[in-house]
């Protein structure tokens, strides 16, 4: 489903009137920085089911589309089906693709219908404009955008940055603060495991580019929807290794109109320490610790980095390389706490890691363990961001995962889909991580190299 801050649930609240009836994550924010476009369950809590999948909740672009609705719109665009063949096509396409997302991650659902629960012709602008700003390649969407947008003052030099990972894509959609800061726009993370047996082959498999780049496109589409000028997409480690990266380079010049940045493991390093400490009152120097699905990345420093190291091993990696059985057994883990501790020796000869005066943990291992720590009903970022996760705790979540199943560790709520195969290996690597250098207890952060890629951009403008 997604992330859902608590401030999010309050906004739409008060947007609504009323309690929201299904889980939801928010896909698009206005310039004021709430919440514009939710992205709803495809069943309500009490499992019904909830046909809208992209709900429009801003109360001025609420009214922008009911106005334009009032003016007979709907009427014109269902005589343009009848008349328009071209038209008519790429509607049956959005309804398809519409029906394909609300089924990701809920097996069946795509029987409830197209955009805004209907199979054929134009039922609610508002579901359809919602749709094209969450990325949804939607005629009616797009001809309603240009005719009721801009709904509030935007300023210059919108952009978006995607970090495609070994394991996830995210985007993150921003503007300037004029404050030398960043207004967030969207922010978004979709689990399509890109480095899917890259580890063992050398090369990106056919399933998992088709995957990737599924999400990269509608990401491409929701960030021009949002108005970004540019589209920086920055790849890591799978891609850093797989010899075929020719068709993903190809798919993102394609899409985001802008060349694959393929980072170093170094420079990927420096990026999540700008992003991670920006802002932080904490003792330093610091220690950022960044567990990838294909490398883990240490960086040392306080204004600056001062010393870093990119690790070949990952939550994903580890994970193929030794677990077999479900869950993993003893001997399993034991093998994949002596790897890391041998990568983690290496790595002090390259960092003076123990001369850093707090560790920051970030990515979705670390904010996943703490999220499970702190017994969360659901996965809020706001709960989680700047927290600190005891070394005692995470030891604890880490038995306790790594005595479930798979399927037993995904319907944790906090669970990200396409995470509970590999949260184990990355929570070997968390605690063996601060056990080796001494840290009783580290400080968990959402903002990690998205948000460095993002500041990088604004610095370059």
């Amino acid at each position: 489903m997604g992330e859902l801050r608590g401030s999010d649930l309050s906004a739409v609240r008060e947007q609504l009137g009323r309690e929201p009836t299904t889980p939801f994550a928010v896909v698009a924010r206005c310039a004021e920085s709430h919440p514009l476009a939710i992205r709803n369950a495809p069943v309500d809590a009490d499992g019904r089911p909830f046909p809208t999948l992209f709900w429009l909740t801003c109360p001025e672009a609420v009214k922008a589309v009911s106005r334009l609705e009032s003016g007979g719109a709907i009427g014109e665009l269902n005589a343009r089906v009848d008349a328009d063949p071209g038209f008519a096509d790429a509607l049956a396409r959005a309804h398809e693709a519409y029906a394909r997302e609300r089924a990701r991650g809920f097996p069946g659902a795509e029987t409830l219908g197209g955009v805004g629960g209907t199979r054929a012709g134009v039922k609610c602008l508002h579901a359809h404009y919602a749709n094209h700003l969450a990325g949804g390649d939607d005629p009616v969407g797009a001809w309603t955008a240009e005719r009721v947008e801009p709904f509030h003052p935007e300023r210059p030099g919108r952009f978006a940055v995607i970090d495609q990972g070994t394991n996830s894509i995210r985007l993150l959609v921003v503007e300037p603060d004029g404050d030398g800061g960043l207004r967030e726009l969207s922010r978004d993370m979709v689990i399509t495991r890109l480095g899917q047996d890259v580890d063992r082959t050398g090369r990106i498999a056919p399933d998992a580019l088709e995957r990737t780049v599924a999400v990269l496109a509608t990401y491409c589409r929701r960030a021009r929807a949002l108005h970004a000028e540019r589209i920086r997409v920055a790849a890591t480690s799978a891609v850093r290794d797989a010899a075929n990266r020719e068709e993903l380079e190809q798919a993102v010049l394609e899409h985001a109109g802008t060349e694959l940045e393929v980072l170093p493991g170094e420079r990927e390093a420096e990026l999540s320490f700008l992003g991670a400490v920006r802002g932080l009152d904490a003792p330093a120097p610091f220690l950022v610790l960044d567990i990838g699905g294909g490398s883990t990345e240490l960086v040392l420093g306080t204004e600056r980095p001062e010393a870093e190291v990119s690790l070949r091993l990952g939550s994903v990696r580890l994970t193929e390389r030794f677990v077999r059985r479900d869950p993993p057994s003893t001997e399993e883990l034991e093998a994949m706490r002596f790897a890391v501790e041998d990568l983690l020796e290496d790595a002090e000869g390259q960092v003076p890691v123990r001369d850093a005066g707090t560790l920051v943990a970030v990515a979705g291992t670390s904010t996943t363990i703490q999220a499970i720590a702190l017994g969360l009903d659901r996965y809020d970022p706001e709960a989680i961001h700047r927290t600190r996760l005891a070394l005692a705790d995470a030891e604890r979540v880490l038995v306790e995962l790594a005595a479930m199943t798979t399927p037993e560790r995904s319907a944790l709520p906090v669970m990200a889909p396409g995470r509970g195969d590999v949260i184990v290996a990355g929570g070997v690597i968390l605690v063996a991580a601060m056990r080796r250098f001494g840290f009783e207890e580290a400080l968990v952060s959402e903002s990690d190299i998205l948000d460095g890629l993002a500041l990088d951009t604004l610095a370059s403008l």
